[in-house]
C-alpha cells in the first residue's frame, strides 16, 4: 500500500500557500499524482433585500467566486510547474467544499486540509465544514496545523488506539508514512488502574504492524486526563511530528456530535494530524 494520488484543497486563505508547497512535497516522496481543487465558497446572502435583487446578486457572486477559484486554481498550477512535479492536475470546481472535496477524494488515496486558523473570519463555518469533511470523507485526510508551513515528513509518529474500527482504519490508511518513520508509538488510555488492560490486543496490533514493515512500540497508561490531554502530552513526550487517530461522530449532525477528543484535537493540533472516519 502506497499514495499513487493525493488530493489537496485550495482556498484563498493564508494557509493555501504552506499546504499546496507541503502537498507538492509530498506527491514527490511517493512519485503520487497531485490534484489540486478550488471548491466554490458559499455566497453570503446578507446584502440581497428583494428577490430580483437577490437573484442579480446571486448570479454576480456566483460568477465571481468561481473566478477566484479558477485563479486558485491557476496558481497551484504554476507551482506544481515550478516545483517541476512530475503528475499533477487543477480544477476549479462550481460545486461548494464540503460536497466537492468529499466527491473528489473517493478518486485519490489521501486528502490534504489545514486546520481553520482562529483569526481569520469565518473560522468557526470553516471548522464545522471540516467536521462534515472529515465524516463524510471516504479517504484519509491529513490536517495541517495553521501554524505548520513545513513539509510533513514524519519522523516520530504517535498512534492513538481505543479499540474503535475508527482507529484502526486510521493505522491502516497511515502505513505508507509510519513506514517511512524512524519510531512509532502506540498509545492506548483508560482512566481506572483496576481496568483490565488491552494487552493481548495491543500486542496482536504490534505485530500486525511488523508484518506491514513498521516496528512499533505498545503502551497502555491509565490516566486522569481527559484522552485529547493525555494525547497532546504523550505526543510532545514523544516528540512526535504526526499523530494518527480516528475521528468520530455522526455525519449528518457532524456540528452536534463531532466527538470530543476529535474536536479537542482540532483545536488544539499543534502537529500534523491523519485523521480517518
Amino acid at each position: 500500500m502506497t499514495y499513487r494520488s493525493i488530493l489537496v484543497a485550495l482556498d484563498a486563505t493564508p494557509g493555501n500557500a504552506p499546504r499546496s508547497n507541503a502537498a507538492i512535497d509530498m506527491a514527490r516522496q511517493f512519485d503520487a499524482h497531485l490534484i489540486g481543487l478550488a471548491p466554490t465558497a458559499p455566497i453570503e446572502l446578507q446584502a440581497a433585500q428583494a428577490a430580483a435583487a437577490m437573484d442579480d446578486y446571486v448570479a454576480r457572486a456566483g460568477a465571481q467566486l468561481l473566478a477566484q477559484a479558477e485563479a486558485t486554481a491557476r496558481d497551484f498550477h504554476q507551482r506544481c510547474e515550478a516545483a517541476a512535479l512530475a503528475s499533477f492536475e487543477a480544477l476549479a470546481d462550481r460545486a461548494l467544499g464540503v460536497d466537492s472535496l468529499t466527491r473528489h477524494a473517493q478518486g485519490a488515496d489521501l486528502l490534504v486540509m489545514s486546520q481553520p486558523d482562529p483569526s481569520v473570519p469565518g473560522h468557526r463555518q470553516q471548522l464545522a465544514e471540516l467536521e462534515q469533511v472529515l465524516l463524510g470523507c471516504a479517504r484519509p485526510v491529513l490536517l495541517m496545523p495553521y501554524t505548520h508551513h513545513e513539509p510533513v515528513r514524519p519522523r516520530r509518529v504517535l498512534v492513538a488506539w481505543d479499540g474503535s474500527r475508527e482507529s484502526v482504519r486510521a493505522m491502516t490508511d497511515a502505513l505508507p508514512l509510519l513506514r517511512r518513520a524512524d519510531s512509532v508509538k502506540l498509545m492506548h488510555w483508560r482512566r481506572d488502574a483496576d481496568e483490565p488492560g488491552p494487552l493481548e490486543r495491543l500486542a496482536a496490533l504490534r505485530q500486525w504492524l511488523a508484518f506491514q514493515g513498521v516496528d512499533a512500540q505498545a503502551h497502555d497508561e491509565v490516566t486522569a486526563l481527559g484522552i485529547a490531554d493525555a494525547l497532546l502530552n504523550a505526543a510532545s513526550d514523544h516528540g512526535a511530528d504526526l499523530v494518527v487517530m480516528g475521528a468520530y461522530g455522526h455525519a449528518r449532525w457532524a456540528q452536534r456530535l463531532f466527538g470530543g477528543v476529535s474536536r479537542s484535537l482540532l483545536d488544539t493540533m499543534t502537529v500534523p494530524v491523519l485523521m480517518s472516519h
